[in-house]
C-alpha cells in the first residue's frame, strides 16, 4: 500500500515541480508527468527483476563500458590522427555498444556461474573434472546411475537441472501410485548422490519458457554447457544423436555388459519352465537373457551345463539357442 502511495505522491510532485519551477505552461505540466511516469514505469520493471541478475546486468554495463575506455586509450596510443578523429566522433557509440554486450551477456551467462564454483570444476586437490553430465528424469527414477556412481566410472560432475528436478516434485504428488512411488524414489536417488563424497552433484538453476517440453529443456541447455546426458528414454537418444548431443544410456551400459557367449562354449543354466516348442525348455541368466534349451524339457527344474548352438539378437534383448551337453547325457547314463 504504501509503494502506492509513494508512486501517486511522485506523479503529482513531477508536473508540480516543473509548473512552479520551470515552466508555468501547459507544456510544462506534460513534461513533468511525462518524467515522472518514466521514473515510476522504471521502478515497476526493476521491480521485477531478480537482485542477482540486476547486480550481474550493472556489472556488465560496468565492465562494458570498461572495455570501451580502453579501446578508446587503444586507439590513442597507436598516434594516428584520423583513426583518432573517426574514433572520437564515434566515443558515444562505442560506449552504448559496449555496455550493450556487456549487459546482455552478463545477464545470459549469469546462470551459468554456479558451473564456476569450486565444486563444479575442482572434486579435489587431486584431479580436475573434465566434462558435466546432465541427469535425466529417467536415468534418475530407473536408480541404476547410483550404483553406477559408487563403481566410480563416472568421472564428470553430475547436474540436475531445476526443470528436472520440478518434474520430479510433480510427478511425486501425482495420483497415479506407481507414477508416484518411482518419483519419490528418483528424489531419494539424487539425496544418495549428494551425499557421496567422492561424486560431485550440483543442482542447475536455468530453465527455458519458450521451450514446452523437458527433453527439449535438457537438449538445449547440454549444446550450451556442451555436457553430455544419462538417460534411459531410447526416444531422446535418438534425437540427441540428430542434434549433435552426446548420450550415455544406461539401457546400452547394461547390454554392454552381459556376458557373452559364442557357439559351442558350455554354460550352467537352470531351466525354470517348458518352451513354446516340443522339448523345448528355457532358463534365464541373471541378467535376464533368455535361454532356449532345445531337447531339455525333461531337465526342467534342475541346473545342467547346455551347450551354445547360436545367439539371437532382437531390439528387445537376446535370446541364446542351446542344447544339453554330453556330460549331461552321460551323467543320467550312469544314474
Amino acid at each position: 500500500m504504501m509503494i502506492w502511495l509513494a508512486r501517486i505522491l511522485v506523479l503529482f510532485a513531477g508536473p508540480a515541480i516543473t509548473y512552479f519551477q520551470i515552466s508555468k505552461t501547459q507544456q510544462g505540466l506534460i513534461i513533468g508527468f511525462a518524467f515522472s511516469l518514466t521514473i515510476v514505469l522504471a521502478e515497476i520493471f526493476i521491480e521485477r527483476i531478480p537482485l542477482d541478475t540486476l547486480i550481474v546486468g550493472i556489472l556488465g554495463i560496468i565492465l562494458g563500458l570498461i572495455g570501451a575506455k580502453l579501446l578508446d586509450y587503444t586507439v590513442y596510443l597507436m598516434d594516428n590522427q584520423r583513426i583518432y578523429e573517426i574514433m572520437k566522433d564515434y566515443s558515444l557509440l562505442f560506449k552504448i555498444i559496449f555496455g550493450y554486450l556487456g549487459l546482455v551477456i552478463a545477464v545470459r551467462k549469469k546462470s551459468e556461474l554456479d558451473l564456476l564454483d569450486k565444486d563444479i570444476l575442482k572434486r579435489s586437490s587431486r584431479k580436475r573434472i573434465s566434462e558435466v553430465i546432465l541427469l535425466d528424469t529417467s536415468a534418475v527414477i530407473d536408480g541404476r546411475i547410483a550404483d553406477i556412481s559408487e563403481t566410480r566410472f563416472i568421472s564428470g560432475a553430475l547436474v540436475v537441472p531445476r526443470f528436472i528436478l520440478e518434474e520430479l516434485q510433480s510427478l511425486a504428488d501425482s495420483n497415479d501410485a506407481h507414477k508416484r512411488n518411482r518419483s519419490r524414489r528418483g528424489l531419494d536417488i539424487i539425496a544418495k548422490l549428494q551425499k557421496d563424497e567422492n561424486l560431485t552433484v550440483k543442482i542447475f538453476d536455468k530453465d527455458y519458457k519458450d521451450v514446452k517440453d523437458t527433453d527439449g529443456k535438457l537438449l538445449t541447455l547440454a549444446k550450451e554447457l556442451g555436457a553430455k546426458i544419462i538417460t534411459t528414454d531410447f526416444n531422446l537418444n535418438k534425437v540427441a544423436a540428430l542434434q549433435g548431443v552426446t548420450v550415455l544410456n544406461i539401457n546400452d551400459l547394461s547390454n554392454a555388459l552381459r556376458p557373452v557367449y559364442l557357439p559351442g562354449e558350455t554354460m550352467p543354466i537352470f531351466l525354470v519352465k517348458e518352451g513354446k516348442e516340443h522339448h523345448q525348455a528355457v532358463g534365464y541368466l541373471d541378467d535376464g537373457t533368455m535361454v532356449v534349451v532345445e531337447d531339455g524339457r525333461r531337465f526342467v527344474g534342475k541346473r545342467i551345463e547346455v551347450t551354445v548352438t547360436s545367439i539371437l539378437q532382437t531390439s528387445s534383448g537376446r535370446m541364446i539357442f542351446t542344447k544339453p551337453s554330453e556330460s549331461n547325457h552321460e551323467h543320467n547314463r550312469g544314474r
